[in-house]
């Protein structure tokens, strides 16, 4: 008669262990090392005392005595094969044994009833890191992140986070850079010690330079171990301290609920990098204290600026005859009252090219983007302005905003104010609170209607310079004017778009004209290769959290050495039912490199690339793919893939000196 006091979990057949031989199973989550052993059954507890190798990857072999022992395959360690016993000379008294029942040649272990979860710290801190508005985290599970892999796993179970386990952790910090880009809410990444962790710093990089909350999150090994060089050992509070705002290792006696909330906040407040390390041995420590909530912890973000400044700003803006506004990522929360005031006054609009879209491009006041990767409108506006108003823009070297003697700066961050050079008028605070207070007090210009009808003549000249640029085309690929000027009419007004670096993202700059309330993530100031596509997946990631993102298309760019960098993660869309269509410029070759060797009079060595078929490479993976080699066939592969419910991918030959 079995036990029926206890739980009886099928671990297998009798079939799938030969006579001899030792295995590991598991029964619930339990690990067993099953026996078959002289005609005999038995199962015993899987982890030898040393370090916890595993008995059921062992093997059975005589030992000098004859006499047939289990041996631990780490470190050696002998155990009787059906009672457990060790031979002697061990500090341990043996291994657990489980009671074993044969049915019908199905083997069941019995165990006790499952006691009920012990709360750990980990626990506590997933909970508070949900509490202050996390939901969605990228990572990896490894050996030393398992305490706390499962803290996150019972809140996803609880449907208050979401997780996507990628393919490298490189992709995982990249995608929560795009989310904190897009959203202002940190997205979180989860890696284990040592290379886990190093593989997070590009995308931490780009997270940190570029203004974006993000939240890591790295396992370490046991505290035992710190320091010596143990296997995976590496400081990671030295590696994290340039890349983070925040960085602390959760110990025993740390307020673990405190801890994570000042990782969020730094991570929120700062828009920045908020680190914590997690050693091993920490994951697991009960904890019964409760999680933490942002309440009281967080004042409202509207700062307006002093009245001497806008008053100055006011004045300066009366008095001009050509004003205009260049707007930059940072002013995204003011895009409405940027526009109205705008078209109070009649000023032309451009942006850098890391606010493209803030104003669409079929505005009548919009001149596209500014710079290396612009217009030739928005160049001749700001050569013709008397007065610039930047708004939430960096004056980046790329952006070339022209060192006017009347700019006036508008930004929330008072470190960014002349920040390369003086201004005639700084003024800190939130924009959409200067835009309101100052619009009462600006005065329309009374030659507006001819900057809005000169607007609408630069824009003529260009378009017909782009349609006659489609005659370079020679039979060596296609030109990038007909990729981007077909995506552009194409895809919804509310798309979000996630860029890579390259030639191809100059070409997107230059010739996609946005619509609507369209937005762009990119690598901004890091500027790093491969950023697109795991961009186009953390942006997917915000659509399922954020209420107003809900339901918009994304769209991710790349060449093809970008998507070549993490090409695998394909699969992780796969996986998860990303609806992200990415469009893939295959030339062959890294072409801005080429292109930047024959400028510096270089010869051009080593950007060729040799490369699979990408459109084939997606279906292997599970996706849709299409390959276009011809400009006639460019519309309708776009309008399938963008139809797929999922990860599509469209691989477009094209001429690496057409861009």
């Amino acid at each position: 008669m079995t036990d029926q006091t206890l739980d009886w979990i099928s671990v297998g057949h009798i079939d799938d262990l030969p006579e001899g031989r030792v295995k590991t199973v598991t029964a619930r989550t339990t690990s067993i090392c099953l026996v078959h052993f002289d005609g005999q059954w038995a199962a015993m507890n899987n982890h030898c005392p040393h370090q916890k190798g595993p008995l059921g990857e062992g093997s059975i072999e005589k030992g000098i005595d004859d006499k047939c022992w289990i041996r631990c395959p780490w470190h050696g360690w002998d155990f009787d094969p059906l009672t457990g016993k060790p031979p002697g000379g061990h500090e341990d008294t043996g291994q657990d044994m489980y009671p074993l029942d044969i049915r019908d040649g199905e083997i069941f272990v019995g165990l006790e009833a499952e006691p009920p979860h012990e709360r750990t710290v980990t626990d506590v801190m997933v909970e508070t890191m949900t509490n202050w508005g996390v939901q969605s985290v990228f990572g990896m599970v490894g050996h030393s992140n398992l305490g706390l892999s499962d803290a996150i796993r019972r809140q996803v179970i609880d449907k208050k986070l979401k997780y996507y386990g990628i393919r490298h952790e490189g992709v995982a910090a990249f995608a929560a850079s795009a989310y904190g880009k897009l959203t202002g809410k940190p997205a979180a990444c989860l890696t284990i010690a040592g290379p886990g962790a190093t593989n997070l710093m590009t995308g931490m990089w780009d997270a940190k330079v570029d203004r974006a909350p993000v939240l890591a999150l790295t396992g370490q090994v046991q505290t035992q171990v710190f320091g010596p060089g143990a296997f995976q050992d590496i400081d990671l509070s030295s590696a994290f301290q340039a890349v983070s705002a925040f960085s602390q290792t959760v110990l025993s006696s740390s307020n673990h609920a405190e801890l994570m909330s000042l990782a969020c906040k730094n991570a929120i407040v700062e828009q920045n990098v908020a680190h914590l390390i997690f050693p091993d041995d920490m994951q697991t420590i009960p904890s019964d204290k409760p999680a933490a909530t942002p309440e009281g912890r967080m004042g409202g973000t509207r700062v307006t600026p002093s009245k001497d400044d806008i008053d100055a700003a006011v004045a300066l803006l009366n008095s001009a005859k050509r004003p205009m506004f260049v707007v930059g990522h940072g002013a995204y929360g003011a895009r409405d009252q940027i526009i109205a005031l705008a078209e109070k006054i009649g000023a032309p609009v451009v942006t850098t090219f890391k606010a493209k879209g803030l104003i669409a491009d079929d505005h009548p006041l919009g001149g596209g983007v500014l710079g290396r990767s612009g217009t030739p409108i928005a160049s001749w506006f700001m050569n013709e302005a008397d007065v610039l108003v930047a708004f939430g823009a960096s004056f980046s070297n790329h952006t070339g905003i022209a060192l006017k003697e009347n700019i006036i700066q508008v930004d929330y961050d008072r470190m960014q104010l002349g920040k390369f050079h003086p201004v005639k008028v700084p003024v800190w605070g939130e924009i959409g609170a200067f835009c309101d207070a100052a619009a009462g007090r600006i005065k329309p210009h009374q030659d507006a209607d001819d900057q809005v009808a000169e607007m609408a003549d630069r824009w003529a000249i260009w378009r017909d310079e782009k349609h006659r640029r489609l005659a370079e085309e020679h039979g060596k690929g296609i030109h990038s004017f007909a990729i981007f000027d077909a995506l552009g009419k194409l895809v919804p007004d509310d798309t979000i778009f996630a860029v890579d670096v390259g030639n191809n993202t100059y070409s997107f700059g230059r010739y996609l004209e946005t619509k609507g309330n369209q937005r762009v993530l990119m690598s901004g100031y890091l500027g790093s290769i491969g950023f697109g596509f795991p961009a186009g997946l953390g942006a997917w990631a915000a659509t399922q959290d954020v209420a107003e993102l809900k339901g918009r298309k994304v769209v991710s760019i790349s060449g093809d050495g970008g998507f070549g960098q993490y090409p695998m993660d394909f699969t992780t869309a796969v996986k998860y039912g990303m609806d992200v269509t990415h469009i893939l410029l295959h030339n062959g070759e890294l072409g801005k490199i080429s292109k930047e060797q024959r400028s510096g009079e270089w010869p051009v060595w080593e950007t060729d690339l040799i490369n699979p078929s990408f459109a084939a490479f997606a279906k292997l993976c599970g996706g849709h793919g299409q390959k276009v080699t011809k400009t006639e066939e460019i519309a309708d592969a776009i309008t399938k893939a963008l139809a797929v419910n999922g990860p599509a991918l469209v691989e477009i030959m094209t001429d690496a000196e057409l861009v």
